[in-house]
């Protein structure tokens, strides 16, 4: 059998050379030793080929060993057991990832939209005066533990978003609509960051919350129109309480100015008069003290000093004899009139 496929196999190759066909090729004779050393190299190439691998200065590597955690490795060049021993799960850490709550952005850009029917069991909330608030609101969130991240928590945006609904809940139930809608908001967006946090580090998701922020709060829609006008009437109501209290402290300082003003030029007054008595009398005193040891003296000169004040202002001065029974002879009576 062996003798009539070798003589068939002749036959073949000398008819293809009488045919003009092409002859067929020699294989090339490695030998054992060769081979074995052939592979072993192209082992090694693989081997190390598909060792290294890089991360991007966004990223940290996890590297599992059998499944088992081994490190968490940083930006730049790293080798790793090849051949499925060491695996490696790139994650982004400086990313920030957005989680929205009652709304949805449909396409972002200069002027975003966004879609906000749907999602009404998210926003939705009971105040503590018992009434219905529409509130809607992002939490913004980075990787800062990879490992923690990957393995202890199965779906960590599930997870926020429970943990945040639950928070912001419970920050709503405490205060009354106005504070929610109006006075408190910051308060509640920081304070529910706080508490998201907190329990987020109490499941060790490995997660940091960069911000909480509140983006519309409103009432619902079915009321929000009666509502408007509730708050319209507030406004009102608190620009004429404010313009009361303009005029208040306008008029009232004034008011109190003006008493001042007058009770102290009233005290003035008195001090000024009560100081002019006791010169008087301090005077009198002492023209009485001088007055009794030189009366006539101190009768003439006090009848000088009343004549040199009272003189110049008469127009005309009579001099009359004390022996003149009667002045009217010597007043002409006829001209105008006595002056």
């Amino acid at each position: 059998m062996s003798e009539f496929s070798d003589l068939n196999f002749d036959k073949f190759k000398n008819n293809s050379n009488k045919q003009g066909l092409p002859n067929m090729p020699k294989l090339p004779n490695f030998s054992g030793k060769k081979a074995v050393l052939g592979l072993i190299a192209i082992f090694v190439l693989v081997f190390v080929y598909s060792g290294f691998y890089t991360i991007e200065p966004d990223e940290a590597g996890v590297v599992l060993r059998f499944g088992e955690y081994q490190a968490t490795t940083e930006p730049g060049l790293h080798f790793k057991l090849p051949l499925g021993i060491d695996n490696v799960t790139k994650v982004k850490i400086t990313r920030v990832h957005k989680v929205e709550f009652g709304f949805r952005t449909v396409s972002a850009g200069v002027v975003s939209k966004f879609a906000n029917s749907g999602y009404s069991d998210e926003s939705l909330m009971l105040t503590g005066d018992l009434n219905i608030a529409d509130v809607q609101w992002i939490v913004q969130y980075q990787i800062k533990e990879p490992y923690k991240f990957l393995f202890n928590i199965r779906d960590v945006e599930r997870t926020i978003r429970n943990l945040s609904e639950a928070v912001m809940r419970e920050l709503v139930g405490d205060r009354s609509v106005d504070e929610v809608i109006v006075m408190d908001r910051q308060q509640i967006a920081e304070k529910a960051k706080e508490k998201l946090q907190k329990n987020l580090d109490e499941y060790e998701a490995g997660v940091k919350v960069n911000i909480v922020k509140l983006q519309n709060v409103n009432p619902p829609k079915t009321v929000q129109d009666a509502f408007n006008e509730v708050n319209s009437a507030k406004q009102e109501q608190e620009k004429i309480v404010n313009q009361a209290w303009q005029n208040y402290n306008k008029v009232i300082p004034e008011a109190k100015g003006k008493a001042k003003q007058i009770l102290e030029q009233a005290e003035g007054y008195a001090i000024n008069k009560i100081n002019r008595a006791k010169g008087d009398a301090d005077r009198f005193n002492q023209i009485y003290e001088r007055y009794k040891f030189v009366k006539k003296v101190t009768r003439t000169r006090m009848y000088i000093e009343a004549l040199q004040v009272a003189l110049p202002q008469v127009n005309k001065i009579y001099i009359v004899d004390k022996d003149q029974k009667s002045i009217l002879p010597l007043l002409d009576l006829t001209k105008g009139g006595v002056k």
